[in-house]
């Protein structure tokens, strides 16, 4: 029988305290979590976590201003996490935008069920992700509450 593989878990914080909008990346691969962070860190205060699982443990402590949210992960997948978020007064007015590989007609239908605030397709453009994050916050409400207030 193989032996399972174990991913380490990753949670890493955003530890600067600015005036910055605070996102929340969420994606069992490791590349992609170190390219998105690489692609925000300019602009954006940027946490990253390598699991469904460790996003709501996360969501404990901090209440980001966006998620970007991995669609298909072990475990706690992007719907599962979506919608424990979306039971939870303190988590259920977070934006949410599903990150996924997947282009069919079935699993775009599937994730935008779940009324996220935006679908990316992986692999993004800088340029084209940079774009999607400023429109979606200039159409943004201001949200009272800081980054760090308790989440879920």
């Amino acid at each position: 029988m193989p032996e399972e593989k174990r991913q380490e878990a990753i949670c890493e914080v955003a530890k600067e305290n600015s005036a910055r909008k605070h996102i929340l990346v969420v994606d069992d691969d490791p590349l992609m979590l170190k390219l998105i962070r690489a692609y925000l860190q300019d602009d954006y205060k940027v946490s990253v976590v390598n699991s469904g699982k460790i996003a709501i443990e996360f969501l404990l402590k901090y209440k980001p201003d966006l998620i970007l949210l991995d669609y298909m992960m072990p475990l706690y997948n992007g719907a599962t996490v979506l919608k424990i978020m979306q039971s939870k007064p303190n988590t259920k007015d977070i934006p949410v935008f599903f990150l996924t590989g997947k282009t069919d007609i079935d699993t775009v239908s599937e994730c935008l069920a779940f009324h996220p605030a935006g679908y990316i397709v992986k692999p993004v453009a800088k340029a084209a992700l940079l774009e999607k994050l400023r429109k979606f916050f200039a159409e943004q409400p201001y949200r009272t509450g800081e980054n760090g207030e308790k989440g879920i």
